[in-house]
């Protein structure tokens, strides 16, 4: 008998480099599909996530497919302001405080 093992996954995303944020983003809609709990904080130049579609690289449809099976995104806030962007819907401001709970809840960090 084979018994599902879940874990709760943190990822942190600090490229703006669409082949590796579109990875990343793939893992995490992977996971949750194997019933872990994933959570993403975008960091640094990681927030212009939403920004970095290629013709090959469909970087906010994954966002967005994310999200819509569970999945939660929080984007740094003092990252969004340097690039005087403001958070969205899919990728809501938070703070230094919230990375830091990611951090304390997860069994595994992955950067990216």
């Amino acid at each position: 008998m084979k018994v599902e093992i879940t874990m709760k996954l943190g990822i942190v995303i600090h490229s703006s480099e669409p082949e590796t944020v579109w990875n990343a983003v793939r893992l995490a809609n992977f996971s949750l599909q194997k019933g872990d709990k994933v959570k993403i904080f975008l960091l640094g130049r990681g927030v212009e996530a939403e920004s970095l579609d290629t013709d090959q690289f469909p970087v906010s449809a994954e966002l967005r497919k994310f999200v819509e099976t569970g999945g939660n995104i929080l984007a740094c806030g003092t990252c969004l302001k340097i690039r005087q962007k403001a958070g969205t819907d899919l990728c809501p401001i938070s703070t230094m405080a919230d990375l830091y709970a990611l951090i304390g809840e997860s069994e595994k960090i992955l950067t990216f």
